[in-house]
């Protein structure tokens, strides 16, 4: 009887360290992943806009997404369009570094144009995001500027 008790009672012990341990893990390998994103998409700061491009010679929002996610192996589609489908929708205020944020700043309002991924949320109104600029290159930016939030579509979250 006692012996049932003990194997019981280390089993139970057992299951809980790996169920919290791999909890905790999950989080720090997320966290370990936004952080490759963020660092590789910082690693194109200064890096001139161009349309249609995907070098350090120059590269377009899109690219500058799919270059950042691809360095934790998720793949995303080319396109900032196609992108903005991916992954779960994300209210902005509970926006994270590491989510992704979708604009239409063409002609068509409901378009999207244009994607960058969050950086650090600092506040309720600043909440930096890294981009490709079409003139400043890649860059990074406050979502609540008056032409960024005005412009703003949505997020999804893919970490």
């Amino acid at each position: 009887m006692k012996y049932n008790k003990a194997l019981t009672l280390f089993a139970l012990l057992a299951f809980s360290l790996f169920f919290l341990t791999d909890c905790a893990g999950a989080k720090r390998g997320r966290d370990q992943k936004v952080n490759t994103v963020i660092q590789t998409a910082r690693s194109y700061v200064g890096t001139p806009y161009k349309y249609g491009g995907t070098t350090r010679v120059g590269l377009d929002c899109s690219a500058l997404l799919y270059h950042a996610y691809y360095s934790v192996r998720i793949q995303l589609p080319r396109v900032s369009e196609d992108q903005a489908k991916i992954g779960d929708k994300i209210k902005l205020k509970d926006l994270k570094p590491g989510d992704m944020v979708f604009f239409a700043t063409g002609e068509r309002r409901n378009q999207i144009t244009h994607a960058g991924i969050v950086t650090a949320v600092r506040s309720r109104s600043d909440i930096r995001f890294i981009h490709a600029s079409t003139s400043l290159g890649v860059t990074e930016s406050n979502l609540f500027s008056p032409y960024y939030i005005e412009r703003f579509k949505r997020a999804r979250r893919v970490l």
